[in-house]
């Protein structure tokens, strides 16, 4: 694979890059009340998450844009109903717990590592503003962050190319001095179609998608960007 060279411009991903889009799940099965949550969640935070992206490409495709939010909501009703969990108390939580994902690990380093740098920083995500700025509070790196793109700006969901034009609309590089960090192979393959340096940060060690690109670096972590900028 290709090296990355002239990295002036770091872009993230937000969900299952930064943020953990199994959190809530997680957290919700952890809490007294919710056993039933307990025995299955891995499961249910996966459908949550497969279709929360699905419904995404799928309105993309048909032009029928709403916001991830909502989607979010479909998503989950989606995953409840396969688990058979009809509990609203339950819904609620989850969906409050969304607004508070927790980041990975390895997120303030990196992100502290770049802006002691001098790198150009930001969050280009297919979530709202304002789901995106609970996360970011949340995690408390709205000090390392110059900028937080929501393809609400575009109404079009990743991957297409109005979304990582925003890149450019918002910062002063080139596509190749920006490096598009994202832990979605689809994500980081529109990426790197559009002519941006891509990592894939492949977590869950997948095999990379047969699609029109494909990401220039993979790693398992996000402290790959340490190296490559």
């Amino acid at each position: 694979m290709g090296g990355i060279r002239l990295i002036n411009t770091c872009i993230f991903d937000a969900y299952g890059t930064l943020f953990d889009v199994s959190a809530a799940a997680r957290e919700a099965a952890a809490e007294p009340g919710n056993e039933a949550l307990a025995e299955i969640w891995p499961q249910l935070a996966a459908d949550w998450r497969f279709k929360q992206l699905q419904y995404s490409w799928l309105r993309a495709v048909a032009r029928k844009h709403e916001d991830f939010w909502q989607l979010t909501k479909d998503a989950l009703d989606w995953a409840l109903e396969a688990a058979k969990l009809d509990d609203p108390r339950l819904r609620e939580r989850l969906l409050n717990l969304y607004w508070e994902l927790s980041p990975y690990p390895e997120v303030v380093e990196v992100l502290t590592y770049l802006k002691e740098r001098g790198v150009q920083t930001g969050i280009l995500s297919n979530g709202t503003p304002e789901m995106l700025n609970g996360a970011v509070k949340r995690a408390g790196v709205g000090h390392l962050l110059d900028a937080v793109m929501s393809v609400e700006t575009v109404k079009v969901f990743k991957p297409h190319d109005l979304v990582y034009e925003m890149v450019e609309s918002r910062f002063i590089c080139e596509r190749n001095e920006v490096l598009f960090v994202s832990s979605n192979g689809w994500d980081a393959a529109g990426a790197s179609n559009f002519g941006y340096q891509t990592l894939w940060v492949n977590r869950q060690n997948e095999p990379v998608d047969r699609l029109y690109a494909q990401p220039q670096q993979i790693a398992p972590d996000l402290r790959a960007v340490l190296d490559l900028v």
